[in-house]
């Protein structure tokens, strides 16, 4: 099988590297387009990133050889698409929202669909937030979308903040089970990776921790909702629980972002075994098809009282997997539970490669 050709936007950036990285060996998409900031447009990718690329695995030889262009220069991939050079794009764009909403609806308009990391359009009502195990069906509000706009071939899907991914599929097998989940205290402890390169100042957090992270708290109490919400009259409407109260750190660690939960179920309510055996035998959509990007145990259970730890767990099952311990009754809820996901593998580029595999599976890549 042909290999789909796709582009990266941002590609010079944290996320766009983690792109690039996991996709040297793909066996569905191959980098043949890679955009970034005017300053790095013109060269190639090799020097663009030389000094400045910050992963052990490096890129392959033709990613190297590619002429960067003006992620601004929507005219560029849309030549690039027409010469079977760009299919779609990844957007891990730096921008202010503002400039990302509207050079992703370009790109979209220009027959180009767009698989973003960025918040931009994470609350546009037909713009699906896919986390593939929990809601793959949210990615056929698409044709709404598309009949919305005049869009042809192009469309945004968007995944959720990297700091919901490790308790979100957790959260859904239980409900999936038939557990309503009313009530969620949520504390996390989120690397300095999350924020991009050069990211916080050392001198900040060596010897600290930060307990603050602009816009982290709304996002972690509010895009659930639209996770868990129903797609109707072209539209998603957002669920109305859980409720959840967050408080979200920085902690000197570089990647891995951890979430101390404690939830309170409904009337009905498992017990910690059964909850440990919903999710061991959980396996959502991207597991049953194989998507080459998925883990094949989306949940791993620690059963030591001191995992999971980011160092020792988070590059499990292609650092794609959400990895549970310290499962205990709550004194004031239900249950309460450590998670850890990693957050620029699973939650940013490896997230939107499983969302681009889901995408390809229900027809919508080509």
């Amino acid at each position: 099988m042909a290999k789909i050709p796709v582009g990266i936007l941002g590609a010079t950036g944290m996320v766009g590297q983690n792109y690039i990285a996991l996709l040297n060996s793909h066996p569905w998409f191959k980098v043949r387009y890679a955009a970034a900031s005017a300053r790095s447009a013109g060269k190639k990718y090799a020097e663009a990133v030389a000094g400045r690329w910050q992963l052990a695995e490096g890129f392959a030889p033709h990613v190297g050889e590619l002429m960067v262009e003006d992620a601004n220069d929507v005219a560029r991939a849309e030549a690039a698409r027409k010469k079977g050079k760009c299919a779609f794009v990844f957007s891990a764009l730096e921008m202010g929202k503002d400039e990302t909403r509207a050079l992703e609806e370009a790109y979209a308009a220009a027959g180009i669909p767009v698989i973003s990391n960025a918040s931009a359009h994470r609350w546009t009502p037909d713009v699906p937030v896919l986390i593939p195990e929990v809601n793959p069906h949210h990615a056929d509000i698409i044709p709404a979308q598309r009949e919305a706009r005049g869009w042809e071939r192009g469309f945004i899907a968007v995944k959720p903040n990297c700091s919901i991914q490790s308790y979100m599929i957790p959260l859904h097998a239980l409900v999936q089970a038939g557990y309503l989940v009313k009530r969620l205290i949520v504390t996390t402890m989120q690397a300095v990776s999350g924020a991009g390169y050069p990211g916080v100042p050392s001198l900040d957090m060596i010897d600290n921790v930060v307990p603050y992270i602009g816009g982290e708290e709304e996002k972690s109490e509010k895009e659930p909702l639209k996770v868990f919400g129903t797609v109707m009259n072209g539209k998603i409407e957002n669920a109305i629980m859980p409720k959840i109260s967050a408080c979200c750190n920085r902690v000197p660690v570089i990647d891995g972002h951890m979430a101390c939960i404690n939830l309170q179920f409904g009337s009905k309510k498992p017990s910690i075994s059964e909850i440990k055996e919903i999710w061991a035998a959980f396996r959502g959509l991207p597991q049953e098809k194989n998507f080459p990007t998925a883990p094949q145990q989306p949940i791993i259970y620690r059963e030591e009282d001191n995992r999971p730890q980011p160092r020792k767990d988070r590059e499990l099952d292609k650092a794609m997997a959400v990895v549970i311990g310290r499962l205990r009754p709550c004194n004031l809820f239900d249950a309460r539970f450590t998670a850890l996901s990693h957050n620029t593998v699973r939650g940013a580029a490896g997230g939107g490669v499983l969302n681009a595999e889901l995408l390809k599976y229900r027809g919508y890549l080509g």
